[in-house]
């Protein structure tokens, strides 16, 4: 799953600012007014706006270059000591604005209930000086970057000028451009890839007044990107996210269950689970998806929050376990397209597998470590009558495909009726081969083809003397000689 991924390094641009969270008992009210009194047991500060974003790409595994403005005070000393924790996460390039306040929003909770919000802040709109220097670090990042990730919080780091500059930085070396919007007209962002705006934000921007249905939101895209020429990936809540692609594609995911359902942060953690998925060379469905887990994470913490590769992977992995058996074609690639989209890397290997011996089973062994799902092609009855004789298969379809299909080491089963399982291959497109030894790599049937895309053929060890053939010949039956391991 994604615990294979290799991703890459992100440059974040926006508006950092410091979550404290004040937690404590409220047992009785006050005596100088009719407010609750907080008996304080804990004070934790955590990273918050575009330094939440930074925080979660890294804990996913992404290096990070982190660039916007902060004052010369407190607030600022205590955001770099709680990234610091990270040391994926460069922090040379913020901005340090004298006379100016780093941002901080303090919130103050009896258990899982939050009493108030106390926030610390003043928008201004930074010096020419400061937006130079901000466009300027930006630039230097993009040198060595993969995606630029704007997380707009509309406190005065992401202006028109800012944007402009920075987009077309990224444009000029190729690199996609994702951002968290916040602007009311989305024409600002003109040139991004993708922007992920929370339903709230679409309606508002779209102009229009509520997005009730999936068709609300689709025409909300559309008019959202007609303003800046992207993507959209639509925030919904607790009705999951809907991706609008200009190329056609709408993909509506829906979201998980949650017993706590907190969003502060929740689109942070969308941002940088797509930021990162994209980074690692992969589309924007399969970062859609990734994202709606990772979303899930996050919404079931009290807090903002960040989410962990291993939660992640523990999370896209459990949700890959509904199926398990034999599928028609037609049931295989879908789902095999819905592991893929959750990150797994597909294995395949085929074979008669008439009756099942060690040799059979070393291979469908080995065939399991090349992948995170392996999907065993398995030859029909016809098929075997005509590849090895009247007299076989000993066992029938339905019988070896039950056998097979209950093996830990196997996720799918297909069976097919062709002498090859050549179509196969090419409706699955699996990440890996995995044939046998006393192959050649050439001799691979749909080798070529997987190449052709990026994958790989693997020849496993076989175990010499283990074959169906000799299994039926020392029974005493007379068989047609057959020539391969997976026989």
């Amino acid at each position: 799953m994604i615990d294979n991924y290799h991703f890459g390094r992100l440059v974040v641009v926006g508006d950092v600012m410091v979550d404290r969270y004040i937690s404590g008992a409220v047992k009785r009210l006050s005596p100088e007014a009719p407010v609750p009194v907080l008996l304080r047991s804990r004070c934790a500060s955590i990273a918050g706006g575009a330094a939440n974003v930074a925080a979660n790409a890294a804990a996913l595994g992404c290096q990070i270059t982190l660039i916007g403005v902060v004052g010369d005070d407190e607030n600022a000393e205590n955001l770099r000591e709680v990234l610091r924790v990270e040391s994926d996460i460069d922090t040379t390039q913020l901005v340090t604005e004298a006379g100016w306040s780093t941002i901080s929003k303090t919130r103050v909770l009896s258990g899982q209930h939050q009493l108030v919000r106390i926030d610390d802040e003043r928008v201004v709109t930074f010096s020419d000086a400061t937006q130079d220097d901000l466009i300027k670090r930006t630039s230097v990042a993009l040198q060595n970057a993969d995606v630029l990730v704007c997380s707009d919080y509309a406190k005065g780091v992401l202006t028109d000028r800012v944007l402009g500059a920075i987009i077309a930085a990224a444009q000029a070396r190729g690199i996609p451009v994702i951002i968290d919007p916040k602007r009311v007209d989305f024409s600002a962002y003109r040139g991004a890839t993708l922007v992920t705006p929370n339903s709230h934000e679409a309606a508002t921007a779209a102009g229009i007044t509520e997005l009730q249905s999936d068709a609300d939101v689709e025409r909300a895209a559309a008019v959202i990107s007609a303003q800046f020429g992207g993507d959209v990936l639509l925030t919904r809540s607790e009705k999951g996210m809907t991706l609008w692609q200009r190329n056609g594609v709408i993909r509506h995911e829906a979201a998980y269950k949650s017993e706590v359902f907190d969003v502060s942060g929740a689109g942070d953690t969308v941002l940088a689970a797509v930021a990162a998925v994209l980074s690692a060379g992969h589309d924007l469905e399969t970062a859609t998806v990734i994202a709606t887990a990772a979303a899930s994470i996050a919404v079931s913490k009290l807090g903002t929050s960040v989410v962990s590769r291993r939660e992640l992977n523990q999370k896209l992995v459990a949700d890959t376990l509904g199926f398990d058996g034999v599928a028609d074609l037609a049931t295989a690639r879908s789902v095999v397209e819905d592991w893929r989209l959750h990150g797994a890397r597909i294995a395949f290997t085929n074979g008669c597998f008439d009756l099942l011996h060690p040799g059979h089973i070393a291979l469908i062994r080995a065939a399991s470590m090349e992948g995170d799902k392996l999907v065993v092609g398995l030859n029909s009855d016809d098929s075997i009558r005509r590849l090895k004789g009247a007299s076989r298969p000993v066992q029938s379809q339905e019988a070896r495909a039950a056998v097979m299909s209950a093996l830990r080491d196997v996720d799918l089963v297909v069976i097919f009726d062709e002498d090859t399982p050549r179509e196969l291959i090419e409706t699955l497109r699996p990440d890996t081969i995995i044939k046998g030894a006393d192959y050649r790599e050439d001799e691979v049937v749909g080798g070529d083809f997987v190449k052709s895309y990026g994958g790989h053929i693997v020849l496993a060890k076989i175990i010499e003397g283990c074959s169906t053939t000799e299994l039926i010949a020392r029974s005493g039956q007379s068989v047609q000689q057959g020539r391969h391991s997976d026989d």
